[in-house]
């Protein structure tokens, strides 16, 4: 098994632009994001379940999650956030570990937006990377990127790890509050740390 990193950070921290500059390197990239859409679109593993506890008005014309809708439920109801997280957390940890056997780079990145949230994928990982940047920052992107409203956004924020938390538990951060060649020069460094790490890295 490749060493493995997650890599985690608040929403508009910049974990794309991240990941995108590790795959150009060379490095397999795993999004549990990503993975969490294709099981929530039409036919996907969890909409059977997710209709099954939230009924069909959550589920579009088509047969997929409405991501909309079932954001603005779970946000403002924890409990309901929590059923979703027992539907779909399992399903993306054994899709994540069925994935990480067909890597083929020296180490790994699985990008985890939630990593500190759920707790459920440290077994996976031998280290973790934070992509950090200022609040207001992560405000402007968000809202920039995905059209939502300043409030929405942190809300979302709200319902994340503090800032602070994730730096605490980090045990490699990159700043991101500058430009692509800034945070491109960082993922770099990183890049040959965890190349000499995986190196190093025997499995248990």
């Amino acid at each position: 098994m490749s060493f493995v990193v997650g890599l985690t950070g608040g929403i508009g921290s910049g974990k794309t632009s991240t990941t995108k500059i590790f795959a150009s390197l060379g490095v397999d990239i795993i999004d549990t994001d990503e993975i969490a859409r294709a099981l929530t679109q039409s036919d996907g593993a969890a909409i059977v379940p997710i209709r099954k506890i939230f009924g069909d008005n959550l589920i579009t014309a088509d047969g997929a999650l409405d991501r909309r809708k079932m954001r603005e439920m779970v946000f403002s109801d924890s409990i309901l956030k929590q059923k979703l997280e027992e539907i779909l957390h399992p399903l993306i940890v054994l899709e994540t570990a069925r994935r990480l056997t067909l890597t083929k780079s020296p180490y790994v990145i699985i990008a985890i937006p939630l990593l500190f949230e759920t707790k459920v994928y440290h077994n996976l990982i031998q280290r973790v990377l934070v992509i950090d940047c200022d609040e207001q920052k992560q405000i402007t992107r968000t809202m920039a990127r995905s059209k939502l409203e300043e409030q929405e956004v942190r809300v979302i924020m709200a319902a994340q790890v503090s800032r602070q938390e994730r730096l605490q538990k980090a045990d490699d951060v990159i700043l991101n509050n500058e430009d692509l060649d800034f945070l491109r020069k960082q993922v770099i460094d990183h890049h040959q740390k965890y190349l000499d790490l995986s190196k190093n890295y025997q499995p248990i």
